[in-house]
């Protein structure tokens, strides 16, 4: 059980990390070393010996390992990454790099997403360190940098690099999972990660001749990417469900009560209300313009046209994704992978997922646990790689009417310190029964 001083450093931890801006910008514009420095003396004072790595100057992760009881079980990764997204203060109440504590509320840039989580490991690690715990499968902490970009200099560089400092593990827990979700009803569930949607960022291109804007041209670039653009942006994905998927409709639907049926997908979501937000992203493959370049004068048809395309394809489901972006842009288009990543999905029947919704009903009886993909991806696709199953675990019990969604990324940032509180008890009580 966390004592009191795990309870107040979680607390202070998160301030801290807060405080040192380690703002992502992507293109390696970060420098995350700062927080890698903190959280490793952190660690160290635990008794711990962590490594300090980076491939890029600045751009530092730190690995540390916990040795279990049991010499024959399989190891555990728990990670987090000490990045974040840029953030502008004067959109903020707050400045999000104060780490401000305000009526209970830690506020801030990575509050959520996820020095909490950073945050919460430590606390956990230092309590044991401070009786004597050691869990029954040996723990690998990772602290990675440059998640929000394309990882190359965090977990990816981690995998391809350094595989044997993970030697052993089989699985691991990342974000974003275990958070309450009020349903408007009085229900109060609790989704646990158990996949991810692929990454798959594309460039267009389209290709024509340059001319004069006052003339008649069929073979305009940018008519040809916008037409493209249209039928992907307009396209209907098929119906595709993934076990995981499934199995959280299915114990979505029980918990309800309702008898539709996984043969009418689109009426049960509509007959889940809110809840149907932790699934709805998840039945479909997606594709969403995001960018456009294009043209330099109003009244000259440029030769070349741009777009950036955010696509997201489900466990299985990488194939039909590219025929059908290969249907879509046409002849006239051509396309590419800007970043891709592969999905992901983990069994739901597990005795490490048995063991995160036990911990999570221990100290959230009301709580209905449920399985869910996420949407986007996170460090565990790179950690994939090395054969490591991957769960999103970060609990919090947050209070309703806190929207979690809207934390990541998004302005005002925060949590509350009763969640970082219930974050350590229930991460505490996961790893010393893992």
């Amino acid at each position: 059980m966390a004592d009191g001083q795990a309870l107040d450093e979680v607390v202070t931890f998160t301030s801290d990390l807060i405080r040192i801006d380690t703002t992502n910008r992507g293109g390696g514009d970060c420098r995350e070393r700062p927080a890698a420095e903190y959280a490793a003396a952190r660690l160290a004072e635990a008794g711990l010996e962590p490594h300090l790595l980076e491939r890029a100057k600045g751009r530092t992760n730190v690995v540390a390992r916990i040795e279990g009881t049991d010499p024959s079980a399989d190891a555990l990764l728990v990670h987090g990454h000490l990045d974040v997204v840029p953030a502008q203060a004067a959109e903020w109440s707050v400045h999000p790099f104060s780490g401000e504590i305000r009526e209970g509320v830690v506020w801030g840039r990575g509050a959520v997403d996820m020095k909490n989580m950073d945050a919460m490991i430590l606390a956990v690690v230092r309590q044991w360190a401070r009786e004597g715990v050691r869990p029954r499968r040996d723990v690998v902490i990772a602290f990675t940098a440059d998640e929000e970009a394309s990882a190359e200099d965090g977990s990816g560089f981690l995998a391809d690099r350094h595989a044997g400092l993970f030697e052993g593990c089989t699985e691991g827990i990342g974000e974003s999972g275990a958070f309450t979700f009020h349903d408007g009803a009085g229900r109060q569930i609790y989704p646990i990660a158990a996949g991810e949607r692929g990454t798959g960022w594309l460039r267009l291109t389209a290709r024509g001749r340059a001319a004069h804007g006052s003339r008649p041209n069929p073979e305009n670039a940018v008519t040809r990417l916008a037409a493209a653009v249209t039928r992907i942006g307009a396209h209907q994905w098929p119906l595709r469900l993934t076990p995981t998927v499934r199995a959280a409709l299915t114990e979505l639907a029980a918990l309800y009560g309702l008898e539709t049926g996984l043969d009418d997908v689109d009426g049960l979501l509509d007959k889940l209300g809110p809840a149907a937000g932790l699934v709805e992203a998840t039945v479909r493959n997606s594709a969403n313009p995001t960018m456009l370049d294009a043209g330099y004068k109003v009244n000259v048809i440029p030769g070349e046209a741009v777009a950036h395309v955010d696509g997201r394809y489900l466990p299985g489901f990488e194939d039909e994704f590219r025929a059908t972006v290969e249907e879509l842009t046409g002849g006239d288009v051509e396309w590419e992978f800007h970043h891709r990543e592969v999905a992901l999905q983990a069994p739901v029947d597990s005795p490490t997922y048995a063991r995160m919704r036990a911990a999570v009903e221990e100290f959230a009886p009301e709580g209905h646990v449920v399985p869910y993909c996420m949407p986007g991806g996170t460090d565990a696709k790179q950690f994939s790689r090395l054969g490591i199953t991957g769960y999103g675990f970060s609990p919090l019990k947050l209070p309703e009417g806190y929207d979690y969604g809207a934390m990541f990324h998004g302005v005002d940032e925060r949590v509350p310190v009763e969640a970082l509180h219930f974050g350590v008890r229930v991460l505490d009580r996961f790893l010393r029964t893992a």
